[in-house]
């Protein structure tokens, strides 16, 4: 009687840990869209690993402007491509790091949109926005693991369904999970 009981504990303690271990990117992912969608700046600097995520968007978005240069018959005729593909990264870079703040984040999982470089120019508002939302167009939220350590909020827009953004959370240790990363690929 003693050894069933033992073995029984010892089962719903491993269901317990595996339910938490599957169930920790859902918990992050939900409590950074709802701190994304209230404003909370402070609860989004929490989640976010700013330098892995700032990484993550400069590759995303130069990898997209050399493929719409190479695309670009314009500058292959006017033989700037190769100038423009040397000072991309440096752009981007600067760009990235200017405007990739918590109130960035915030308006990227509200619009469904990676953040764009005119929102640097933009006073940053502190707590959440005003109800003001003439043209809100609804964002739809996916979520999937792409590996054990990796799990995707997906977002797209139903205005423009081609384009999604994927936001990586990464697992930083066996329950924690951190937004780290972007991916900017066209919706298949």
């Amino acid at each position: 009687m003693n050894q069933k009981l033992i073995l029984r504990l010892g089962g719903a303690a491993v269901a317990a840990f595996v339910l938490a271990y599957a169930a920790s990117p859902l918990l992050a992912a939900r409590s950074l869209v709802q701190a994304a969608k209230s404003g909370d700046a402070q609860a989004l600097e929490r989640q976010v690993d700013f330098p892995a995520f700032r990484a993550s968007l400069k590759d995303e978005l130069s990898e997209r402007m050399m493929s719409e240069m190479r695309k670009d018959s314009r500058l292959k005729d006017s033989g700037l491509s190769g100038l423009g593909m040397l000072l991309a990264p440096a752009l981007v870079s600067g760009a990235v790091d200017a405007f990739v703040t918590p109130q960035a984040i915030s308006a990227m999982v509200q619009e469904g949109q990676a953040p764009k470089p005119d929102l640097a120019k933009v006073e940053p508002e502190v707590g959440p926005k005003p109800e003001s939302k003439p043209e809100s167009k609804k964002v739809r939220q996916s979520w999937s693991y792409r590996d054990l350590d990796t799990f995707a909020v997906t977002l797209t827009r139903d205005d423009q369904p081609g384009e999604q953004v994927s936001l990586l959370m990464k697992r930083r240790n066996l329950l924690g999970w951190k937004l780290a990363g972007i991916d900017l690929s066209k919706a298949e």
